[in-house]
């Protein structure tokens, strides 16, 4: 890892590339006619994404047998590497039925637009409810994550894939920066030390608190926010990312802060998501990664830092990225900023706590968000999405 030529080393030591060269791309298409086809789902066009810029890095396909089975009971791809979520693409028994291994797939968005292939090398079927309690702890289907899981197709296929192109995001091509590309901007500015903000919610004060501590350590904060499927009642993407842009505006340094998107689908899975989202970072070529109150979390599934202790189940040359791990922030009353139980002295009754399930609840309900858990821009941004009547 010392000798890398960026500060940190992708996951299993090689970024991986699997978007095709022209001269691949030209043969896929040629092929295009004759290829069996499988249409892939929003969360499986992310994941084909993902693998094929690298940011599932060591990752060169969908996840066989070998992989799969350790990967849901032990953290471990079959070779060692950790790795908590697995990362699959699953078909009917019909369809698989059809499919011969040793051959080539056409991969096809869900609106039938072919963009990658896949090189079959097995088929499998699994068990979804042991997947659902080793990946998610629970078997509850109200879970979004095990919902998803419960829902899937019975057989797996893998093997390696390649993306036929790099097309610029359709929402926020400005912010398309790949692993490759954040890389090189650490290295132009000669950044040591990143550190890496998983987000799927607006950035209320109490991120922005724990953003900053932690930016006064390191060289340089990369704000990535996710963008692939989340649950419906979370806010759009694109309202996310005007919020964004309106804090990074106002009341972040402009030289130390980057804002790119992450185009992963949100699993919820807690504990094990927070390993993932930081390995996915080290490949980006973050050093550090923020973990805070209930990452990945949803309903009453984990404990509060239990996507902290986890991080402790490994040791630290094999995740190689160093957590930075946050008490739950509040805005204190008593010293009038925001604080944590380890820098305030307040009484609990003094605590304005923030979080963004509270903010987009008060937003349904009509209520703009407080000064205390959002800046003022900010509010007015949600309110206006959420075409709620903003008092002045």
């Amino acid at each position: 890892m010392s000798h890398h030529p960026d500060a940190i080393a992708p996951h299993g030591g090689q970024l991986i590339n699997c978007i095709a060269t022209p001269e691949q791309r030209e043969e896929f298409l040629s092929k295009a006619e004759f290829l069996p086809r499988v249409q892939l789902d929003e969360r499986a066009v992310s994941d084909l994404e993902m693998i094929a810029i690298g940011g599932f890095s060591p990752l060169t396909g969908f996840m066989n047998q070998a992989d799969y089975e350790r990967v849901v009971t032990e953290m471990r791809l079959a070779n060692g590497f950790v790795w908590s979520i697995p990362i699959t693409l699953s078909v009917a028994e019909e369809v698989a039925a059809s499919l011969k291994e040793g051959s080539l797939i056409r991969l096809d968005n869900p609106k039938g637009r072919y963009i990658g292939v896949l090189q079959l090398t097995q088929k499998y079927s699994y068990d979804k409810t042991k997947e659902a309690i080793n990946v998610y702890r629970t078997d509850d289907a109200n879970h979004p994550g095990v919902q998803v899981v419960y829902n899937q197709c019975s057989v797996h296929l893998a093997g390696d894939i390649w993306l036929l192109q790099r097309d610029p995001h359709p929402q926020f091509p400005a912010y398309q920066i790949d692993p490759a590309a954040s890389r090189q901007i650490f290295r132009e500015n000669g950044w040591k030390t990143i550190v890496g903000f998983q987000t799927r919610n607006p950035i209320h004060r109490a991120h922005e608190y724990i953003q900053k501590c932690a930016l006064e350590t390191v060289d340089a904060l990369f704000l990535h926010p996710l963008v692939g499927a989340t649950k419906d009642d979370d806010i759009p993407a694109d309202v996310r990312m005007r919020c964004y842009e309106i804090l990074l505006e106002h009341y972040y340094p402009h030289d130390r802060v980057i804002l790119a998107i992450n185009p992963s689908a949100m699993r919820y899975a807690g504990p094990r998501e927070a390993i993932f989202h930081a390995l996915i970072r080290k490949n980006y070529g973050c050093t550090h990664f923020i973990v805070g109150r209930d990452h990945a979390g949803v309903g009453n599934y984990y404990g509060t830092y239990d996507a902290q202790y986890i991080f402790d189940e490994f040791e630290p040359a094999e995740l190689g990225i160093v957590p930075m791990k946050f008490e739950h922030a509040f805005y204190c009353t008593r010293t009038k900023q925001m604080a944590t139980t380890k820098t305030s002295p307040s009484k609990p009754e003094e605590r304005i706590h923030l979080s963004g399930t509270k903010v987009r609840e008060m937003l349904r309900r009509g209520e703009l968000p407080p000064p205390e858990f959002s800046r003022p821009e900010v509010a007015a941004e949600l309110a206006r999405a959420m075409q709620i009547p903003v008092l002045v």
